[in-house]
């Protein structure tokens, strides 16, 4: 069978490389200069570094990403501590603690000072449970009382960070697959990870090689136009470079951004919001014993990365930094890097 693979964004390499596992004939077609979409690295003048677009954050227990991964040969791209641990920093009081989740399902680490979130009861853990079986059209606050020390030192940046929005306002079901699939497993489900050496060597080249080495390479600066249709079926594709047939039984795989969808396909139901994320990559050496990831409470930034090369600071949910000077969000970054080190 051959397949149509529109758009070589992680979505559309993690489609292409699962349907040429399978044997079946792959074309991919890119619109832009590179694959991977936002998932890329690049060469920063201002720095002299090669960052990634974007901090990305991987926990251990994703399966998804270790399928994706282990199919294009780079399982062996994502760094982290063995065990779950995740440092802490609250600007407000300057208290610092770090979370460290023992591996298996039963949490008795809740019940470890040295290991739970600070001042959080037993109470406090049950009240989040709800969300393990939240309804589907229910927003989290409808769901959980969005408050607590549980709530404000782990669920609250760890929702922030996989919703990006105000994670009160976000979905409950999509915070229950959350929960369901890392917190309920135990910290061996969520210990973070990294992509190393970066973001494109990990999730991006090996998987355009996999495809080079199935006779599906991907084809760049290819823009789709149009589709053709008999009503039900999708019959052509209409490329910047020229037309292609797709006969009965092709397959048209349309991985693309939402308002790229909808323009294709007229009446198709898609996403108009969208929150931002900015990230703030800064050519500073990170303090001695400095841990990889810790994450910042009462700040504008909500997690701050410790690379070899540089520090970089993120914060979701970004819309209303988008119209900042880039010189003052670099300011802002720097110094609440500086203050959480």
């Amino acid at each position: 069978m051959r397949v149509h693979v529109v758009g070589a964004g992680l979505a559309g390499l993690g489609a292409a490389t699962a349907l040429a596992e399978a044997g079946a004939t792959v074309e991919v077609s890119e619109a832009a200069a590179q694959a991977g979409g936002r998932c890329r690295s690049y060469f920063d003048p201002q720095i002299g570094l090669t960052i990634d677009n974007g901090n990305h954050l991987v926990l251990s227990g994703n399966p998804a990403v270790v399928e994706y991964l282990g199919r294009i040969g780079a399982g062996d791209r994502l760094v982290g501590p063995q065990e779950a641990e995740f440092v802490f920093v609250d600007l407000a009081d300057g208290a610092r603690w770090t979370l460290r989740p023992n591996r298996g399902p039963l949490p008795w680490w809740i019940f470890r000072g040295d290991r739970a979130v600070p001042g959080a009861r037993l109470a406090d853990y049950l009240a989040m449970a709800p969300l393990a079986t939240a309804p589907a059209g229910r927003r989290v606050d409808e769901v959980i009382r969005c408050a607590g020390p549980v709530w404000d030192k782990l669920m609250q940046p760890f929702l922030l960070a996989a919703l990006n929005l105000a994670p009160e306002r976000g979905a409950a079901e999509l915070a229950r697959a959350l929960v369901r699939e890392t917190l309920m497993k135990g910290g061996a489900a969520y210990a973070p990870r990294i992509p190393a050496p970066s973001l494109a060597a990990a999730f991006v080249e090996p998987a355009v090689r996999y495809l080079e080495d199935h006779a599906a390479p991907v084809r760049l600066h290819r823009r789709l136009l149009r589709l053709e249709t008999d009503g039900v079926c999708v019959t052509g594709l209409a490329f910047s470079d020229g037309e292609v047939e797709v006969a009965p039984g092709e397959g048209v795989v349309l991985a693309v951004p939402p308002w790229i969808a909808g323009d294709l396909l007229p009446g198709l139901t898609v996403p108009d919001a969208f929150e931002g994320i900015v990230n703030g990559h800064f050519r500073l050496p990170a303090p001695a014993g400095a841990p990889p990831i810790t994450g910042v409470l009462h700040s504008t930034v909500e997690w701050i990365f410790c690379f070899e090369d540089r520090i970089s600071v993120t914060v979701s949910g970004a819309n209303r930094l988008m119209n900042e000077p880039r010189e003052a969000l670099a300011r802002l970054g720097t110094a609440l890097a500086k203050a959480a080190g």
